[in-house]
């Protein structure tokens, strides 16, 4: 039996037995999906929940809104007015006595060590090199360095299935083993095959994280403040990145340091363990799998006991049902939901091919031509304007939205791209080179952090539908390992050939094919709820 409820001036469908729904006008007009599954409202626009709560998996549509939708699905249509009065009483809204920071911090632990995994090698890597006999050896330093890479791509494919098959929360205790044995393996390494084995594993678990953390943050976090949060990510990505560096630096007084550094990264990663063992998994998954009553519970905690009749009336309005089955890993390369997937994979190559990581591999040289000897104060300019501009992106996330940072940032970045390129170049401006490229390297990093760093991982989860989201969020993830992997591996490379100045042109242009890709592909979620967004892009002809 289908019945209809009044959301934002619009029927929204909704099956089963749930006696709380309004009852339909007589005289509304209904055509049935053709497609199997729960049906959805045409032209959906409501005014969802202060909090995310659904999820429609058993959608049977295309893509719709800027994506082109599939003929093939059909679409329910009502025109039924129906009366505001017969809305229940308990739907409306009420404010929430929840706490879901803690929650949010303990995910950010993962951000951490993400951050950290990455940056603790490179304060360390010419100290374990002399230790375990590899110091005239470039190829096994590479290996050092970049096995992590190979295992985060590894473990990002790795997440989804098991954020799916497992849960978000028993995923992250997973994760934990390969965080700890890595770092605990590293820490303890008598040879290089001990020491790569140890960075694999962490890599591993990295990957899972980058994948698992914005994913959890997006489903337990409020719809007026999940972009505050999911900005969280990125920021303590940044502070685990900037403590690797700092950890880095009584190396100079004790050589042997750098096995504590790597020793320290097994603290978080079980206090990550033990903090997800009593945190609350995400309602959406619960109810997805049928759970309904372990759903009620953990939104009871996320929100409070006073969310819990509206978030699960409009988890069970919303038509969201588990009759639909998970869907794999080929599906996400279907008609259905390629569009968006191909959205997703496309900002995390434009997020890497625009040149971060290379900007980063090269900033000390540039500081150097400037007068800045000292390492570790370049790298410290550096993390400290990528913290600092990801703290400005944490404030306008949901003032500004997700879109027009992406944007702006990319613009930014381009334009610093610009600069730092005329600095090596341009004959007029030798007497400043060495401050303009510090200056366009900095702009470049604050650009970044503003929105292509802390956006597309925050946009995945909203924008992937409930059933294909862990995966496709995974296979976003992945194309961020792989191009950051071959970047590392060719960037000199390919400066030795065709000079620094030519390369950051280049990455300009990928800058500014960006801004023209997201202006015509990428939705706007600000203020959103999630199944607002799922419907948007699931609408049909």
């Amino acid at each position: 039996m289908m019945r209809c409820a009044l959301k934002g001036g619009v029927c929204v469908a909704s099956w089963g037995g749930d006696r709380r729904s309004p009852a339909v006008n007589p005289s509304s007009s209904v055509r049935m999906p053709t497609g199997n599954g729960g049906g959805c409202c045409s032209g959906l626009r409501s005014r969802a929940a202060d909090l995310a709560g659904v999820e429609m998996a058993s959608l049977r549509g295309g893509v719709g809104g800027l994506f082109r939708s599939s003929p093939r699905y059909g679409r329910l249509q009502a025109t039924a007015a129906v009366d505001p009065e017969d809305v229940p009483s308990e739907k409306v809204q009420v404010k929430s006595s929840g706490h879901v920071l803690p929650y949010v911090g303990v995910a950010c632990l993962g951000a951490i060590l993400f951050g950290y995994h990455l940056g603790v090698v490179n304060g360390a890597l010419e100290y374990l090199s002399k230790d375990l006999g590899i110091a005239e050896n470039a190829v096994l330093q590479g290996w050092v360095v970049s096995t992590s890479l190979a295992g985060a791509t590894v473990g990002s494919f790795t997440g989804g299935s098991l954020a799916d098959k497992f849960g978000r929360t028993r995923t992250f205790i997973l994760d934990a083993a390969p965080l700890a044995l890595g770092a605990f393996l590293s820490a303890t390494a008598q040879d290089v095959r001990t020491m790569i084995i140890g960075r694999l594993l962490a890599g591993i678990g990295i990957g899972i994280s980058s994948a698992l953390v914005p994913l959890y943050i997006s489903e337990i976090s409020p719809t007026e403040i999940r972009g505050t949060l999911g900005s969280v990510n990125q920021l303590f990505i940044c502070i685990g990145i900037l403590a690797a560096l700092l950890a880095g630096l009584p190396l100079a007084a004790n050589p042997a340091w750098w096995r504590t550094m790597f020793g320290i990264a097994v603290v978080p990663s079980i206090l990550l363990a033990v903090g997800m063992a009593f945190s609350p998994e995400s309602p959406r998954w619960l109810f997805q799998q049928g759970k309904v009553t372990q759903a009620e519970s953990a939104v009871k905690r996320l929100y409070g006991k006073e969310k819990v009749t509206e978030v699960m009336y409009d988890l069970r309005a919303s038509g969201q049902s588990s009759s639909e089955p998970e869907a794999g890993w080929f599906d996400l390369f279907s008609n259905r939901y390629w569009k968006v997937v191909s959205v997703g994979a496309a900002l995390f190559l434009f997020q890497q091919l625009a040149g971060i990581n290379a900007v980063v591999y090269y900033s000390t040289s540039v500081f150097r031509s400037a007068g800045i000897a000292s390492d570790v104060a370049a790298s410290a300019l550096v993390g400290a304007a990528n913290v600092f501009g990801t703290i400005i992106a944490s404030s306008l996330m949901d003032k500004q939205g997700r879109k027009s940072l992406l944007i702006t940032s990319f613009s930014g970045m381009g334009a610093s791209m610009l600069l730092l390129a005329l600095s090596f170049t341009w004959k007029a401006l030798a007497p400043y080179s060495g401050t303009l490229a510090v200056v366009g390297t900095v702009l470049y990093v604050l650009s970044f952090a503003l929105g292509a760093g802390p956006v597309p991982a925050l946009l995945l989860p909203e924008i992937f539908a409930s059933r294909i989201r862990a995966k496709a969020v995974a296979l976003s993830l992945g194309m961020h390992w792989v191009s950051n992997f071959f970047i590392g591996l060719y960037f000199l490379s390919v400066v030795n050939k065709f000079g620094i100045s030519t390369v950051y042109l280049g990455f300009a242009s990928v800058c500014a094919l960006a801004v023209l890709y997201i202006a015509g592909n990428v939705v706007e979620t600000k203020g959103r709820s999630l199944e607002e967004i799922e419907r948007e892009l699931s609408v049909v002809d």
